[in-house]
């Protein structure tokens, strides 16, 4: 089991003062921070190895093509794909859902059905909104379960919508908002039954947990790097490879293709068609390192820290008055939301600044599931391997000095 407190040492932004006081970040669901060995890896490629890939044959060339293609097999072996092709590089979560949504676009009609569920980040709905417009097919959803969404998804309600006229399933594996785990390898299997196409948004998930895309019988899955301990500008979409091969690129361009003449172009067999123009080489190497960090912590063991951190996070948080704590109380991820009447998120999130902590307050790209919840906001607090029990304490201490202030304490 890693000392949690030592490696903090791992990570140079740290170790400063914000507003006069020791920088105390929770807002890792947003974006974590990035272990030297990341900062490391960026940086050694552009004094060393920064070259165009693919299509050079000298020396830099090479090198930069072998360490790019070597952090997709990193990456493969991090969510055990069965062929590195099955790896495309892309922007971020957001951008990989996108490509999967336009490509799909091409095949749904009327009377086909995308469903999604009712506590998808923004990534996994809009994209889907704009689909089912272009083609005429329906967007359902499954419903989440309790006044505070503390029983999840309504697992029941798939008996009805999980039909055969359903062609995607397009689910979060841990809410953003709520901290909900949900249960990713029972719904690939009850999609596989009626041959609908699954789609995992793993943003919140990938960094901290095993992930194997195998084990859990995915057709697409997306996240990005820099929730992860790795750069932003990168992220992942793993496809099947027979789903891969079947699909249309989105975006056309230079490296894509076989073949081109005046009238016409032939694309060349995945990852390569979906990765258009001159790719993040850079990130998608310090991606690998954060892999290789990541698996040397262990990612049992980072599943079983965020977890208690964000146990322990809502018992305190529940000790303090007129504050509504969101999501399960039980097994959840490294994150708890919560809300107090008559102050708003913004408003703690600007006075907590002041004692050095970085939170994050609004509708975190959750406003459909805040109107249900009938919130417009919340504070989050989210956990990673460098967050200690201390920190948790500072948290509540912030809090209790913000409510007095509004006249709650």
């Amino acid at each position: 089991m890693p000392n949690w407190s030592n490696l903090r040492s791992d990570f140079p932004i740290l170790h400063q003062e914000v507003n006069g006081k020791p920088l105390v970040y929770l807002d890792n669901a947003a974006t974590s921070q990035k272990p030297r060995r990341v900062i490391d890896a960026l940086v050694r490629y552009y004094e060393r190895d920064n070259s165009n890939v693919h299509r050079g044959l000298h020396t830099l060339s090479m090198r930069a093509t072998n360490a790019y293609e070597g952090a997709r097999t990193r990456v493969a072996t991090f969510i055990n794909a069965a062929d590195p092709a099955e790896v495309i590089f892309t922007r971020g979560t957001t951008e990989s859902l996108n490509l999967v949504a336009h490509s799909f676009a091409k095949k749904l009609q009327p009377g086909d059905v995308v469903l999604t569920t009712e506590m998808e980040h923004h990534s996994n709905l809009v994209p889907w909104q704009q689909v089912a417009k272009a083609t005429g097919a329906t967007l359902r959803h499954v419903p989440v379960l309790g006044t505070d969404a503390e029983g999840g998804l309504d697992l029941a309600a798939l008996d009805s919508l999980l039909t055969p006229q359903v062609k995607i399933f397009a689910f979060t594996h841990i809410s953003n908002t709520l901290g909900t785990i949900n249960p990713v390898a029972l719904l690939c299997a009850r999609a596989r039954a009626v041959g609908a196409v699954t789609v995992i948004d793993a943003a919140q998930s990938i960094g901290h947990g095993p992930f194997d895309v195998r084990a859990i019988g995915a057709d697409f899955v997306a996240f990005s790097g820099h929730k992860m301990c790795g750069p932003t500008g990168i992220g992942v979409l793993y496809g099947r490879r027979a789903l891969l091969d079947a699909l249309a690129p989105d975006e056309t361009g230079g490296g894509m293709v076989v073949s081109v003449n005046y009238e016409s172009a032939s694309w060349k067999p995945a990852p390569e068609r979906f990765e258009a123009g001159t790719p993040n080489v850079a990130d998608a190497i310090a991606l690998g390192a954060a892999c290789d960090y990541l698996e040397a912590l262990g990612r049992d063991a980072i599943a079983q820290h965020d977890g208690a951190l964000a146990r322990l996070a809502y018992d305190q948080l529940a000790t303090l008055p007129g504050i509504r704590i969101i999501g399960p109380r039980g097994e959840r991820s490294g994150l708890v939301s919560f809300a107090f009447e008559g102050v708003h998120a913004h408003d703690i999130v600007t006075f907590a600044d002041e004692d050095g902590l970085a939170l994050r307050g609004g509708h975190h790209c959750n406003q459909p599931l805040m109107r249900k919840l009938g919130l417009t906001s919340t504070t989050r607090a989210s956990f990673y391997v460098y967050n200690t029990e201390q920190e948790i304490d500072v948290l509540v201490a912030s809090l209790r000095r913000i409510l007095k202030f509004f006249g709650g304490g």
